[in-house]
């Protein structure tokens, strides 16, 4: 059986000639149930659906570790039932009247569930009591506009007066260039609520997941007290065909890696996805402060 289905991803994949008499019409169709493989985009190995799913969408090949939605990151990572979404029903307006944003908007939100690119709220890992950030690329590759801006805002500023710590799970295409100038000036608004939340004495943890890039990485990404990445996720400002252009070099071949991050400091760990939580955790155990103290 295994064999003979094989045999058909072979067929569909590498353009082999089907093995059906002349006479019979041959086309690109298989019988093959969509949802059933998953073909890793740097491996190109084939799995079953079924079994990268319970891998966490990482390739079991190769350690490929796919792109995920904000809600199967939250899944994944906090405890069952623990997470108290913020500020669900805020949607932004669109303020340089950019063509047709507010359509793209609309068919985003059906199309995700989602009403803008980030989910925020206080949950709790192991029992530890937390401010969780969680971008969703699904939504504009999770471009940063006034209401994700808004939201990673509030969260901080609720983590700094309730004395929490903070968790964000990164993962962007930078400013979202169709609110203009309003985006940009998100960088300096949730880096200045990292700023206080870090007066404050209070643990910050940034994830950065595939991609982090532009000006959320120019931003409150960069500014954990540790910072995690996932393995070979791409973590940068500027594309390379900029950066090559401007400065009239050759950029080695890992560059923007997480692993050339880390060898280059910018980066503090290379975790797994199916080691985060753990990981985390421990930090949070760590980092909590002495019973009888304010820090």
């Amino acid at each position: 059986m295994l064999e003979d289905l094989f045999s058909v991803v072979k067929v569909r994949f590498n353009g082999e000639k089907s093995d059906k008499p002349d006479g019979e019409k041959k086309d690109n169709k298989t019988d093959i149930p969509k949802g059933l493989l998953f073909k890793c985009p740097r491996c190109r190995c084939v799995t079953f659906e079924e079994e990268f799913e319970k891998n966490i969408k990482v390739c079991p090949q190769c350690n490929y570790h796919s792109r995920i939605t904000a809600r199967e990151r939250l899944e994944i990572t906090v405890d069952k039932g623990s997470f108290e979404e913020f500020d669900r029903d805020m949607i932004s307006k669109n303020p340089i009247d950019f063509p047709d944003y507010d359509k793209k908007q609309q068919a985003l939100r059906e199309k995700t569930g989602l009403n803008d690119a980030v989910l925020t709220g206080k949950a709790k890992i192991r029992g530890e009591e937390i401010i969780i950030i969680v971008m969703d690329s699904n939504y504009m590759m999770a471009s940063m506009g006034s209401v994700v801006g808004e939201k990673i805002t509030r969260a901080i500023e609720y983590a700094t007066a309730n004395r929490l710590p903070v968790i964000a799970f990164t993962a962007s295409g930078g400013a979202r260039m169709q609110e203009g100038i309003v985006s940009l000036m998100q960088m300096a608004k949730t880096s200045g609520a990292v700023a206080r939340h870090n007066e404050a004495g209070l643990l910050y943890i940034a994830v950065m997941t595939d991609p982090t890039t532009g000006g959320v990485t120019a931003s409150f990404a960069s500014l954990g007290d540790i910072i995690i990445a996932e393995p070979k996720v791409l973590i940068g400002f500027a594309g390379r065909r900029v950066i090559e252009g401007t400065i009239r070099q050759k950029l080695p071949d890992d560059f923007q890696s997480a692993e050339f991050m880390l060898e280059n400091g910018f980066v503090d760990m290379i975790v797994e996805r199916k080691k985060m939580r753990r990981v985390i955790a421990h930090l949070l155990k760590l980092h909590k402060p002495k019973e009888g103290t304010t820090e």
